[in-house]
Formats: structure tokens, C-alpha cells, sequence
């Protein structure tokens, strides 16, 4: 079982944007990441701690800018920073969220689920992901979570 936790190797590595999103809070520009054309199956994790964030097919086609998913996998690995609804930054409701094992910045949850699949829109930047395909899944530790990446 692998152990998840901040990795400070894996920020050392990290390249000079997403350093400036998991680590000082920032947010790609809308369209620029490297994960929004992505359709492969897959996973995506936090890139400071390995700890799985979302599947391949949750992802949403919202045309936010940011890949989108209705949900975490597993919602103990993000962590509300501030309440919605007092969160009117940029003009519109949203929640900061961090990874809860990595302690970065992933993104941002809004409550406007575009398709009623969960009640929320996680828009996270490519730049704190690492996606891991169907096929490596096993040898790099989630094969656990093979089942619940959909081929499309």
C-alpha cells in the first residue's frame, strides 16, 4: 500500500508553473493546461503527494478552461479552504481546495453542477495533476482503482 504525504522531492521537481499553482495558490490561465484535450482512461493525482484526485470518465466537458469533475474520487483528499458562499473572488461562488495529504493547490469547486452529477464542479489545474493511463495504473500502485476508470 503506498503512503501519501506532502513529497518535497516532488516539489523540488516541480517546473516554475506548477510550483506557482500548488504552492502559491495560483490558477492557470483558462485553456493553457496540459490536461484539458486529455480523453485516455486514466487517473489523475495530486503531483506533490500521488494521492488519486479523479477518474477519466468523471471528467466534465464544461468549457470552463480547467479539466472539471463533479466530485473527487475520494472526497477525504481535497480539502475546503474557505465557505462557498462567502467566497465571492472573481465575482462568482467558489471554494479554494487543497489536497489533504499533499497540502497544494489543485483548484477550485463551484457549486453549479453543470450535469446533476454530484452537486459541485472541481476545476483543477493540469499543473497540479500527474495523469497515470489505464495501462501503467497497476505498476505505478492504484491498481485498487482500475475499476472505476470507465473505456470509452
Amino acid at each position: 500500500m503506498n503512503r501519501y504525504s506532502r513529497n518535497e522531492a516532488a516539489i523540488a521537481e516541480l517546473n516554475a508553473e506548477q510550483y506557482r499553482v500548488t504552492q502559491q495558490n495560483g490558477t492557470e490561465y483558462p485553456g493553457t493546461g496540459e490536461y484539458m484535450p486529455n480523453h485516455a482512461p486514466g487517473i489523475s493525482v495530486d503531483i506533490v503527494s500521488g494521492k488519486l484526485l479523479s477518474a477519466s470518465s468523471d471528467k466534465l466537458e464544461f468549457g470552463c478552461g480547467w479539466p472539471s469533475f463533479p466530485k473527487p474520487m475520494i472526497s477525504s483528499h481535497l480539502l475546503k479552504l474557505n465557505n462557498m458562499m462567502n467566497n465571492m473572488s472573481h465575482g462568482m461562488i467558489r471554494a479554494e481546495v487543497h489536497s489533504a495529504h499533499g497540502d497544494s493547490h489543485p483548484g477550485h469547486v463551484f457549486p453549479d453542477d453543470p450535469q446533476g452529477r454530484g452537486g459541485l464542479r472541481c476545476c483543477i489545474d493540469s499543473a497540479s495533476l500527474r495523469f497515470i493511463a489505464l495501462e501503467r495504473m497497476a505498476t505505478e500502485g492504484y491498481a485498487e482503482y482500475i475499476d472505476q476508470v470507465e473505456v470509452k
